[in-house]
């Protein structure tokens, strides 16, 4: 009787059981935590269903299990038993995000270009190097061993000597790492020669820098997004990804950056801020101001990011503080911020750790937009005094959009964001004037996950943004 009663129990339990199947999911895989985003009627009306999370198990040697956990905490939000999706796309930092290294000729021009590109695609630069590698930096890309190496150097139909210099000494190192090389077009095949004697995966690209004041980024920036999806499998703790997500794979950085691309055409020029426990990012879509254009030293890319290591509120908390000056933060809130910093917390819990967190993000967002944003020069001449514009000119931005921990869950984010926005009073800097930027915050931190999305559904991803991004009055 047991057995005939157990099995009419089971098709009874899956009668009772709740499922749900949505029409994608969106996994953000940080270093500390997973999040799980549901979404579903995205070719129709989409809607944002909920987020589940767990902390991320790179260290454990197999990121999915982090991954089942979010998803399993996602289930428990929403009320149901069996979750199914149609498709599961990713974005992820772990394992040490995308680390790369960029060469080129002139650091200025190609490397700095090259650098570019690899920021812009959601990379973590870890080395930069310009003119011909010498041993010491040859050793050091050999420690590094990035996952991705960008060759580039030489205008198209320039020189071309240290770009195939450099091309034996890394190919020489036979690391097996891919490499991009985004050159003078005159040396591709030279260096596509090199590659394949010494039996090392190389691709060719279209040239970063192909005349003196051009860039050309953006083949590069694609490229490199693509060349880590095939890759990221090779990470410590990545290998079984690929058992769950499906679609497509982006660095958070550089999914980030194809929403802020996506939001463009609908806000004008624009950036976003995303101020985090280790690093501050500022990523930048803008056109800037003909005048200033006229007048300015370097080329400039329109979408533009950059990634400050040294600004962080949790990892680097000390080093920011010590930044700003300890003397001045203990005098600017009445506190004894080195007590406080010695048992700090990646999430503020009193009072006085909110007024800190809120102090150290505010100086990171100023510092990262600073060295993000252009200035304006006055320059001495024997022909009388001129005026030179170096950076990025976001002088014509119109929208400021808050995203990451920080700048939208901290009690006093507003004080922070009001930083932000007013920053440029001097009139210094290319950016617009205290009082006229419209602050978006993200309150579902759906930013990364949306920017995923849109590889495969634009106008969903679009209609989400749109709603996520919340105007905060300030």
């Amino acid at each position: 009787m047991r057995v005939q009663g157990s099995a009419l129990e089971t098709p009874f339990k899956r009668f009772l059981m709740k499922t749900r199947t949505l029409d994608a999911l969106v996994a953000e895989i940080g270093s500390t935590t997973t999040v799980v985003s549901a979404f579903d009627a995205l070719v129709d009306a989409p809607v944002f269903v909920g987020q589940g999370m767990a902390p991320t198990t790179a260290q454990e040697g197999d990121v999915t299990l982090g991954l089942k956990a979010a998803i399993d905490d996602l289930k428990a939000r929403l009320g149901v038993d069996e979750l199914h999706w149609q498709q599961m796309f990713a974005a992820s930092s772990a394992a040490g995000g995308l680390s790369m290294s960029v060469h080129g000729l002139v650091y200025d021009m190609t490397a700095r270009a090259a650098q570019m590109a690899a920021l812009g695609a959601g990379a973590v630069v870890r080395q930069v190097t310009a003119g011909k590698l010498g041993q010491y930096e040859c050793r050091a890309l050999e420690q590094l061993r990035p996952n991705l190496i960008l060759l580039a150097g030489g205008t198209d139909y320039g020189d071309r000597e240290t770009a195939v210099y450099n091309a034996h000494q890394i190919a020489g190192l036979r690391l097996g790492i891919p490499t991009l090389y985004a050159g003078n077009i005159a040396a591709a095949e030279e260096v596509r020669d090199i590659f394949r004697e010494y039996d090392q995966p190389l691709d060719v690209i279209e040239n970063v820098y192909p005349r003196l004041d051009q860039l050309n980024i953006e083949p590069a920036r694609r490229a490199i997004q693509d060349l880590f999806e095939v890759h990221i499998v090779k990470a410590p703790g990545m290998s079984r990804i690929r058992e769950l997500v499906g679609g497509t794979i982006l660095p958070t950085p550089g999914a980030v950056m194809e929403a802020v691309r996506l939001m463009h055409p609908a806000l004008g020029d624009l950036l976003a801020v995303d101020v985090g426990g280790a690093t501050t990012d500022v990523h930048s879509a803008a056109e800037g101001n003909e005048e200033i254009a006229r007048i300015q030293t370097q080329p400039e890319p329109f979408f533009k990011r950059t990634v400050e290591g040294d600004l962080g509120t949790f990892v680097n908390a000390r080093e920011l503080a010590r930044q700003v000056g300890i003397a001045k933060i203990d005098r600017e809130l009445g506190l004894d911020t080195e007590k406080l910093l010695d048992t700090w917390l990646p999430i503020p819990k009193t009072d006085n750790q909110q007024r800190l967190a809120a102090l150290l993000a505010r100086e990171a967002g100023c510092m990262a937009i600073s060295r993000h944003a252009g200035k304006l020069r006055q320059v001495y001449l024997p022909e009388g005094r001129r005026r030179f514009a170096e950076g990025k000119d976001l002088s014509e931005a119109g929208t400021l959009i808050a995203t990451g921990g920080a700048l939208t869950k901290l009690d006093l984010r507003r004080q922070v964001l009001r930083a932000l926005r007013d920053l440029n009073a001097a009139g210094q800097m290319l950016y617009p004037e205290p009082g006229t930027l419209k602050v978006l915050v993200d309150q579902h931190y759906l930013m990364a996950a949306l920017g995923t999305l849109s590889r495969a559904y634009p106008d969903a991803a679009l209609s989400l943004l749109e709603k996520t991004l919340v105007k905060e009055d300030l």
